[in-house]
């Protein structure tokens, strides 16, 4: 399965390098960190998704602001991971860097779609 729109790619692409640096985490954070920016980064494309796959506009628009809510939890799980050393400051920065071109990107969508 795979989205056409670019925003949904890079969300995919986030959630993937998500999974590969909190396989780094303390086997402490199993139940906590590592579940929460797991599930937040992984919200943000299927949140994209299932709202694309809506019937109505508004239904979709809803569902991209849920994306982005997800999004910044995750961001902020990432600078959490990064304070506490779990990550080093240029994971967080490259990670950050791609929060932040998703989340230009589900605006620029949402005032698309209004």
């Amino acid at each position: 399965m795979e989205c056409k729109l670019e925003v949904w790619k890079l969300a995919h692409q986030l959630t993937l390098e998500v999974y590969v640096v909190s396989k780094k985490f303390p086997s402490s954070e199993l139940y906590g960190l590592t579940s929460q920016v797991r599930r937040s980064s992984s919200s943000v494309p299927t949140n994209i998704i299932e709202g694309q796959g809506r019937q109505y506009k508004k239904e979709f628009i809803q569902f991209l602001y849920i994306a982005k809510g997800s999004l910044e939890e995750a961001n902020y799980q990432l600078f959490l991971a990064r304070d506490l050393s779990y990550i080093s400051n240029e994971e967080y920065n490259e990670l950050n860097t791609l929060c932040t071109r998703i989340k230009m990107m589900l605006y620029k969508l949402i005032k698309s779609l209004k």
